[in-house]
């Protein structure tokens, strides 16, 4: 949630910081604001609403910026509650990604010392802490760790102070990246803040505290200058524009193919039948499992979902996916027999890395399965593996739903070939499966225009059903969650045989039935069930690969067989469906209200 950027240099920050928001809008579009330090000191400016609500104050001599934009938590979007905050003197500013669960409690000792508060946020507190610690004699680097000791949650903090000319900042389970140029340092919460300034970039560890001044970052730990490495990010700014489309989502969606080739690239052996992963496993660890754990939530858990099942036919192991939210280590296995795998787009998402340091705590071992070189989730499990989808902007995940998927079968065959579950020969036939994946994906794209025609039928309806079985099930409802979450329609996902079990009731002539009639997903059973939705009216849309016979659909779009990921071809045909609902119906399709694209709060 939320997003921070901070310049520290020789050109004008207010442009910088202004523009490393608008990059970051997709984090939070509730309000903004952003503070410049210049010759006549600090000057705050912030705006309820989208970042191109904030103008730019003329500031002289402002070199040095922090700026936010919000997605709230602690009171309503208003100018007030936007950041950056305060305290009494506003010689100190402060932006704030996070929750301060303590935050009462601090402000009621705050207030009995006297200060007074003027926002309804957990963040002011920060300010009016490091007032106090200022006033110790403790300068802004000591003052920041010592405030920072007392907040208990979740935090990424940035802070200027208006006889420093520099940033001071620091984090702890919200992420903070460091970018350096010459002459110049940036701060910000994801790395497409300033990445047509610099790809080059440090990933902050939590506890890390870094100062932005003259051009420069430094690093400390418990007062202690450290090291961090400098990486290079592999893609540049015009990877995270929209490229002449209309909306980051739709260009995203159109990005899958070259995002599955990537995922894919340098990971198959056709030639010795092998998935070829760069994991490095105790040796027999693989071979003596009982359980591999799957923790995830929305897109990434309906991926998780889909790979559990996967695993189970594959690997000959047992596999669930559980919402991170809800996972808990119970102690009913034996931790050296169990993996534990982080699904995360960010690789900030709060449950989920709760979730995997449940794990950790447990003594099982881990594994993540990220987007984001440098995220957290990288450091907390044992193991990593890149979905290597590119940035992603739109809060609606698209390409990497395809790339986790592709990811995760590509660990299937893995696992199971170090399990000696799989031959080389059914692995050579998943594998060339996999390969043909971005081909498929760019025939259901060449079709995007019979998709906008076929929703301009459905778009007044009152609902939308998405069934499938097997394969097609986390398919139907990763499909639904698109529709809900861009069109903000009434749509659900169900395995297809429970349609009799209760939602058939809710089925009407305006009620379209989605359904996934491909190989991997029983299908003559789920066009059943559509029967069944038919009969009472429902117009039924099927996803098809000649697996059965489908006259009986009144739309049917067909999508060429890959085995068992013919589902995720299958699923991009949903993407587009859902965002031709939302287009006619003329909804924010980027950035869906009440949402974010990184949840890094629980």
């Amino acid at each position: 949630m939320c997003g921070i950027v901070g310049y520290v240099g020789d050109d004008t920050a207010g442009q910088i910081v202004h523009g490393g928001l608008e990059n970051l809008d997709y984090r939070g579009y509730d309000s903004a604001g952003m503070a410049l330090l210049g010759d006549d000191g600090l000057t705050i400016t912030k705006r309820e609403g989208e970042v191109s609500n904030l103008s730019v104050p003329t500031v002289t001599g402002a070199t040095c910026g922090i700026g936010h934009t919000r997605w709230s938590t602690h009171g309503p979007p208003t100018d007030t509650n936007a950041h950056p905050h305060t305290g009494m003197s506003d010689d100190i500013a402060v932006v704030h990604n996070g929750i301060i669960e303590n935050y009462e409690e601090l402000r009621a000792t705050l207030v009995a010392d006297g200060h007074e508060f003027t926002s309804e946020t957990d963040t002011e507190v920060v300010p009016h802490l490091l007032e106090r610690e200022l006033d110790d004699g403790r300068d802004l680097r000591a003052a920041l760790e010592s405030a920072v000791a007392k907040l208990e949650g979740s935090y990424a903090i940035a802070t200027v102070c208006a006889d420093t000319d520099r940033i001071v900042a620091t984090r702890h389970e919200s992420p903070l990246v460091v970018g350096h140029d010459d002459d110049a340092a940036f701060l910000a919460s994801d790395v497409t803040a300033f990445v047509e300034h610099t790809r080059d970039v440090t990933y902050l560890e939590d506890g890390d505290i870094v100062t932005l001044a003259d051009g420069d970052a430094t690093v400390y730990r418990d007062g202690e200058v450290v090291d961090r490495p400098i990486d290079t990010v592999e893609w540049d700014a015009t990877a995270a524009e929209k490229g002449g489309y209309d909306h980051y989502m739709l260009k995203e969606i159109h990005e899958q193919p070259t995002a599955l080739r990537q995922a894919l690239s340098g990971r198959i052996d056709l030639d010795r039948g092998t998935a070829d992963l760069d994991l490095t496993f105790p040796a027999g660890f693989l071979d003596s499992l009982d359980e591999i754990q799957f923790v995830a939530c929305g897109t990434s858990f309906y991926a998780a979902e889909y790979a559990a099942q996967l695993i189970e036919s594959f690997a000959d192991v047992r596999a669930t996916a559980e919402l991170a939210s809800e996972y808990t280590v119970d102690g009913g296995g034996d931790p050296r027999r169990t993996l534990t795998v982080a699904v995360t787009q960010s690789g900030e998402t709060a449950d989920t890395l709760g979730a995997l340091r449940r794990a950790n705590g447990g003594g099982i071992r881990t594994l993540a399965v990220t987007n984001t070189l440098g995220s957290t989730v990288t450091r907390d499990a044992d193991d990593s593996l890149f979905i290597r989808a590119g940035p992603e902007i739109g809060v609606a995940a698209t390409k990497t739903f395809a790339s986790q998927v592709t990811t995760l079968a590509l660990l299937s065959v893995f696992v199971a070939q170090e399990r000696n579950a799989l031959s080389a020969a059914d692995a050579r036939d998943v594998l060339t499966d996999l390969r043909g994946l971005p081909g498929a994906v760019q025939q259901v794209l060449d079709d995007a225009g019979d998709v906008r025609e076929a929703a301009t039928a459905f778009v007044d309806a009152s609902a939308y059903f998405f069934v499938g079985r097997a394969h097609g099930y986390p398919v139907a409802l990763e499909g639904a969650l698109k529709l809900k979450e861009i069109a903000y329609d009434h749509a659900e996902g169900f395995a297809a045989g429970e349609l009799k079990h209760g939602p058939l009731a809710l089925v009407t002539e305006d009620t379209p039935i989605l359904a996934v009639l491909t190989e991997g997903t029983r299908p003559e059973e789920t066009l059943n069930n559509v029967a069944e939705a038919q009969t009472r009216g429902a117009p039924a849309i099927g996803i098809v690969d000649g697996s059965v016979e489908t006259n009986s659909l009144d739309t049917a779009f067909s999508v060429p067989s890959l085995g068992p990921v013919t589902p995720l071809v299958a699923n991009v045909y949903f993407q587009l469906f859902a965002y031709a609902i939302a287009k006619q119906q003329g909804r924010s399709i980027d950035k869906p209200r009440n949402l974010a694209k990184s949840v890094t709060v629980e």
